[in-house]
C-alpha cells in the first residue's frame, strides 16, 4: 500500500496553475525523487502534503488516511526540510533541536535521545554546542534535516536540500539521506539536478507545470527514450575516406572540430567497433553519449531541465 497518495491534486495562485490534477503514489521505504525545473510545482506539492498550503481540489492520503492538517498524530508522520533554511542562527545546534522537539511535545529523556539521534544522523554531534551562524551552508542544510527528524516521522520531505552547497557538503547530505533510507524511512526528494536523482532515487516522478509526466525507476524511464546513440570523435582522427564510410552507420554531423554520428535503432555497436578495428582506428577516440533523464525531460516537454 502507498504511504503517500495524491489524487487529482490542484492548486492555483492567481493566474498560475501550480498543481494541475497531479496524481502520485509513493510506497513505503522508497527513496522517491521529484525531478523538474524551478517552478514545476515541487515545493507547492510538498507544502500541501505538510499542510502549510491547502489544495483547491483533490486529496492526499498519508499511511491510508486522508490528510487532515488539524490531526496532530498524522502531522507527526511527516518531516519537512524546506529549501529555505529554518533555523535560529544565534543559537547552538542543540538548542535549535530542543526548541523544535518541544514543539512536537517531546520532553525529558525522550527529547534528549532524539537530539542525540538527530545530531548523529546529520553528522553534527561534535558541533552540538556551536552557534549555527558559524556553520557552513552544508552544515546548516544537514541541521535543517535533523530538525525534520526530531518527531521520528515515517516520511521525510526534502525540498532542494543541496542548493548552494559545495560538493563535499553535498556528499555528506547524500550519506545522511541514504542512511535514513536504509533504516526504512520513506524519502521524497525534490531536485532539478538529474545526476542527483539518478544517484539517489529508487523511483522518480518527472514533474512539469504541476503535472507528473512520467513515474518509475531510472532504468524504466530511460527505456522510454528513442533508441538512438550519439557517438562523437575528433574529425581529424578520420581520413576523408573514413569520414565518408562512417555514414553507413547513421547520420553524420560536424560540430566544430568534432564529428558526431547519430545512429538508428537497429544500430549494432559490435559491428561499429569491428569496423574501427578494420580501419586501424583507436576505439578510445569514439565517445558514446548515454541516455539521460535530462534527455527524457527534453523529449517529454521540449524544454531543458535546467531552464
Amino acid at each position: 500500500m502507498s504511504i503517500l497518495l495524491a489524487q487529482n491534486l490542484s492548486k492555483r495562485f492567481g493566474s498560475i496553475q501550480a498543481l494541475d490534477q497531479l496524481e502520485l503514489a509513493i510506497d513505503k521505504g522508497v527513496f522517491f525523487g521529484l525531478l523538474g525545473p524551478n517552478g514545476a510545482g515541487k515545493s507547492t506539492f510538498m507544502s500541501v502534503v505538510t499542510g502549510f498550503l491547502t489544495a483547491d481540489s483533490g486529496n492526499i492520503q498519508i499511511d491510508g488516511e486522508t490528510l487532515d492538517p488539524s490531526n496532530s498524530q498524522q502531522n507527526r508522520l511527516v518531516g519537512f526540510a524546506p529549501q529555505n533554511i529554518a533555523l535560529y542562527k544565534e543559537l547552538s545546534a542543540e538548542k535549535n533541536l530542543q526548541i523544535f522537539g518541544k514543539l512536537f511535545g517531546l520532553k525529558g529523556k525522550e527529547l534528549s535521545r532524539q537530539i542525540d539521534y538527530a545530531l548523529e544522523v546529520a553528522q553534527l554531534t561534535d558541533r552540538r554546542k556551536s552557534s549555527v551562524k558559524a556553520f557552513s551552508g552544508g552544515m546548516k542544510r544537514r541541521l535543517n534535516i535533523a530538525v525534520a527528524l526530531m518527531h521520528k516521522p515515517k516520511i521525510l520531505l526534502c525540498d532542494e536540500p543541496t542548493v548552494g552547497v559545495d560538493p563535499q557538503s553535498r556528499n555528506a547530505i547524500f550519506d545522511t539521506l541514504l542512511g535514513l533510507k536504509s533504516e526504512g524511512m520513506t524519502i521524497v526528494y525534490s531536485t532539478h539536478y538529474m545526476e542527483e536523482a539518478e544517484r539517489l532515487c529508487d523511483e522518480i516522478g518527472i514533474i512539469d507545470a504541476g503535472k507528473i509526466l512520467r513515474c518509475g525507476s531510472p532504468d524504466s524511464l530511460l527505456r522510454e527514450l528513442p533508441r538512438t546513440n550519439l557517438i562523437t570523435a575528433r574529425a581529424s582522427s578520420l581520413s576523408p575516406e573514413q569520414r565518408e564510410a562512417i555514414e553507413q552507420f547513421g547520420e553524420v554531423m560536424e560540430q566544430g572540430a568534432a564529428l558526431q554520428l547519430k545512429t538508428p535503432p537497429e544500430f549494432k555497436l559490435s559491428r561499429f567497433y569491428q569496423w574501427t578495428e578494420e580501419q586501424g582506428l583507436d576505439a578510445s577516440e569514439f565517445q558514446m553519449e548515454q541516455p539521460s533523464l535530462e534527455a527524457l525531460f527534453l523529449n517529454l516537454t521540449g524544454k531543458d531541465l535546467r531552464e
